[in-house]
C-alpha cells in the first residue's frame, strides 16, 4: 500500500508539472521566447531584437546629447539685444537651453520631464524599428510581415525597459510564427544622470552660483569700480577688456566642480571652485564648459572706447587736496551660455543654461518675467509717424530708428526700401527726440513732438575714418596722449599712439589734447589741521555770525610716474572734402615737466590757454 501511495504521489506531481508547462507555454507563446521559436526562424528574430536594442541605445544617446530631447522644441531666434537663440550649437548638435533669455528679453525655461523623455523615446523607437533591415535573412527564404508598432518605455536609474507591441509574422518553408510583443532591457544611466542634472539645475536657479562666479570673474579681470592714487588718466581699451573677460570666463568656468569623488584638489584655495548642491557627484563626472565662440553679449556703460577715467585733484582750485586720484565706475551687462555635462566613460547627459549678469549683479526675477524691460511709456505706441532717412546728397539710407522722451528710450523699427521709409507707431510725447543710426554714418538725433501724425526727414552725415599724426613741438610724438574731438552730434576720444585713425564727420569740433611723459614725482604725505571761518548754525548764521571749524587732513604719500608734458585746447570746423582723402596732422606744444603737485596744476592751467592746430595733407 505504501508503494502504491508513493506511485500516486509521483503521478500527481508529474501531472501538475505538465499542467504548469502547458499554461506557461500558452502564456508566453505570444511573447515569443527563443525556446519556442522554430529553429529556422531564430536567427532572424535575434537580428530583429538587435535592431530594437540598437534603436533604443541610439535614442538614449540622442536624449543625453540634446538635454533630454530627441525632437527639440520649436527654435526661437535671438536678437541684437539677446544674441543667443533657444538652442546652443555644440559641435554641430543643437542642444535646447534649459534656461535662456528670449530675443524679446523674456526669461524662459524648457526642462523636459521623465515622462516626456519616455514619450519621445517611444516615438523614436516606433519610427526606427520599421526600418530594421532584415534583407539578408529575406534572401535566405524568409517571409516577414509587420503590423503597426506601439512602444512603451520605462526609464530608471540603471536601465531602460522597452515593451514593443508589434505584430511580426515570420515564415520559412513549413515553419512559421507570429510574435506580438517584444521586451528588451538596455543597461543605461540616463535616468540617474538626468536626475542629477535636475539637481544641479535647481541649485543653479535657486542660488545662481554660476552668476556669482561670473561676477567674481568680472571684478577680477575687468575695471568695475575703484580708485587709484595717480595724477594721470587711466585708460582701458573696451575691446581688450571684453577679450580678457571672455578668456577668463572660459578658463574659470571649466574649473568649476560639483562636490564629489571625480577630482582631487591640488591646493586648499581651489575649494572656491567646488559647489555643494546637497548630493555629491559620486561615480560620475560633471563638466562646466564655455567657449568664446558661443553667443555672448557684453555691454559696458558708459559705452566709450577707450574707457577713460580722469584724474581728480590736479584741476585748478583743488590744490588744497594735496594729492591726485583717479576714481572709476563702469557698469556691465553680459550674458553667456554654460554647458553642463554629467557623464562617465560610456554615457553623457548635457544641457546648457544662460548665465545673465545685469548691471554688475546676478539677474533677478523668475521665468516668464522680462529683464531690462522698457519703460511703460514705450508700451503705448499709438501715434503714427513717417520717417525718411537720407545722406547729405539726399540719397536714401536705411537706418535703425529709436525714440526718446523724458529720459526713456525705445526702439521703433528700421527705414527700408528704395525710399528708406518707416511708417512707425510712436508713443505720444511733446518735445521728444527721434534718432536714426546707420553703419558708416553719424547717429542723428532730431527734436520732434509725436502728439499728432507727422513726417520726419533725417539727414545723416557720413563718417570718415581718417589717419592722423600727433606732433609735439613740430615732431611726431612717441608719448602717450589722450585726444578728444567733441561736437554736438559726433564725439570721439582716441589714445595715441595705440590708435592711428579717428572717425570724424563734417562739423565744428572742440578739441583737447593731453600728452603724458614718464617721470617720477614723489608727493609727501600730509598730516595737518586746516581751519576756516564758516557761518554759524541757526539764526546766528543768518545774521552773519561765523565760527571757526577745523578738520584733520591725513593723506598718504604717493609716487607719480606719468605726468602731463604737453597739449592744448582749440576749436575748428572740418569740412567733408578734407576728410575724404586727407591725412590729419594734430599739432600742439610741450610744457615744462612738473616736479611737484603745484607744477602739475600749473601744467593743466597752461593747457587751457595753449592751442591745438590742425592741418590736412
Amino acid at each position: 500500500m505504501e508503494n502504491k501511495k508513493g506511485q500516486i504521489t509521483i503521478f500527481v506531481i508529474i501531472a501538475i508539472l505538465l499542467i504548469l508547462g502547458v499554461a506557461v507555454y500558452f502564456l508566453v507563446r505570444n511573447n515569443f521566447p527563443s525556446s519556442n521559436i522554430p529553429q529556422n526562424i531564430e536567427p532572424l528574430y535575434e537580428d530583429f531584437l538587435r535592431c530594437l536594442e540598437d534603436d533604443t541605445s541610439s535614442g538614449i544617446a540622442i536624449l543625453g546629447a540634446q538635454g533630454g530631447y530627441i525632437k527639440t522644441p520649436e527654435f526661437e531666434q535671438g536678437s541684437q539685444y539677446m544674441p543667443s537663440s533657444s538652442q546652443l550649437d555644440f559641435l554641430g548638435t543643437s542642444v535646447p537651453y534649459w534656461y535662456y533669455i528670449s530675443g524679446n528679453n523674456i526669461q524662459k525655461e524648457q526642462v523636459p520631464t521623465v515622462s516626456e523623455m519616455e514619450k519621445q523615446l517611444e516615438d523614436y523607437i516606433e519610427k526606427q524599428i520599421i526600418t530594421c533591415d532584415l534583407t539578408e535573412k529575406y534572401n535566405k527564404g524568409f517571409e516577414v510581415e509587420f503590423g503597426e508598432p506601439r512602444a512603451d518605455v520605462k526609464i530608471s536609474d540603471s536601465k531602460v525597459d522597452v515593451n514593443l507591441n508589434f505584430q511580426m509574422g515570420v515564415t520559412k518553408g513549413e515553419d512559421s510564427a507570429v510574435i506580438n510583443s517584444h521586451k528588451i532591457s538596455v543597461g543605461s544611466k540616463i535616468g540617474n544622470f538626468y536626475n542629477y542634472a535636475r539637481k544641479i539645475y535647481s541649485n543653479e536657479r535657486k542660488n545662481k552660483f554660476l552668476e556669482d562666479y561670473g561676477v567674481d570673474v568680472l571684478r577680477l579681470y575687468a575695471p568695475v569700480d575703484g580708485m587709484e592714487l595717480t595724477c594721470s588718466p587711466k585708460v582701458w581699451s573696451q575691446n581688450d577688456v571684453k577679450t580678457k573677460l571672455v578668456e577668463a570666463l572660459e578658463a574659470n568656468t571649466q574649473t568649476i566642480k560639483i562636490k564629489g569623488d571625480y577630482y582631487s584638489l591640488s591646493a586648499k584655495e581651489n575649494k572656491y571652485f567646488v559647489q555643494d548642491i546637497g548630493e555629491d557627484a559620486n561615480n560620475k563626472n560633471v563638466n562646466f564648459l564655455y567657449s568664446p565662440g558661443w553667443p555672448t553679449k557684453i555691454e559696458v556703460y558708459p559705452d566709450d572706447n577707450p574707457m577713460i577715467a580722469e584724474p581728480m585733484g590736479n584741476q585748478a582750485g583743488l590744490g588744497i587736496l594735496g594729492f591726485c586720484y583717479v576714481p572709476y565706475h563702469f557698469v556691465y551687462d553680459f550674458t553667456y551660455p554654460v554647458l553642463i555635462q554629467v557623464y562617465d566613460e560610456e554615457e553623457l547627459f548635457q544641457f546648457p543654461v544662460a548665465v545673465v549678469i545685469d548691471k554688475n549683479l546676478p539677474i533677478e526675477g523668475e521665468v516668464g518675467e522680462e529683464i531690462n524691460s522698457e519703460n511703460q511709456l514705450c508700451k503705448y505706441k499709438n501715434q503714427k509717424v513717417d520717417v525718411y532717412t537720407y545722406d547729405t546728397e539726399l540719397n536714401s539710407i536705411e537706418a535703425d530708428v529709436s525714440f526718446e522722451c523724458l529720459g526713456t528710450s525705445c526702439d521703433i523699427g528700421k527705414t527700408e526700401g528704395t525710399d528708406a521709409h518707416l511708417e512707425g507707431m510712436f508713443p505720444k510725447c511733446v518735445n521728444s527726440y527721434i534718432s536714426a543710426e546707420a553703419d558708416g554714418y553719424v547717429t542723428k538725433r532730431v527734436l520732434q513732438s509725436t502728439n499728432e501724425p507727422s513726417t520726419v526727414n533725417i539727414v545723416l552725415d557720413k563718417l570718415y575714418e581718417v589717419p592722423y599724426t600727433l606732433n609735439v613741438d613740430g615732431r611726431e610724438s612717441s608719448d602717450f596722449a589722450i585726444i578728444n574731438f567733441i561736437s554736438e552730434e559726433n564725439s570721439n576720444t582716441i589714445v595715441w599712439p595705440e590708435t592711428k585713425t579717428i572717425k570724424l564727420s563734417e562739423g565744428s569740433y572742440n578739441i583737447s589734447v593731453y600728452v603724458y611723459k614718464n617721470s617720477t614725482i614723489n608727493l609727501p604725505g600730509i598730516n595737518e589741521q586746516k581751519c576756516s571761518e564758516v557761518p554759524k548754525t541757526g539764526i546766528l548764521g543768518i545774521l552773519g555770525m561765523t565760527e571757526e571749524k577745523c578738520i584733520d587732513i591725513n593723506l598718504p604719500s604717493q609716487k607719480v610716474s606719468n605726468v602731463i608734458s604737453g597739449g592744448g585746447k582749440g576749436q575748428d570746423y572740418i569740412i567733408e572734402s578734407q576728410l575724404e582723402n586727407g591725412k590729419l596732422n594734430i599739432n600742439v606744444n610741450s610744457i615744462p615737466l612738473p616736479k611737484n603737485l603745484e607744477g602739475l596744476q600749473d601744467g593743466y592751467n597752461r593747457l587751457e590757454v595753449q592751442g591745438v592746430y590742425l592741418n590736412f595733407e
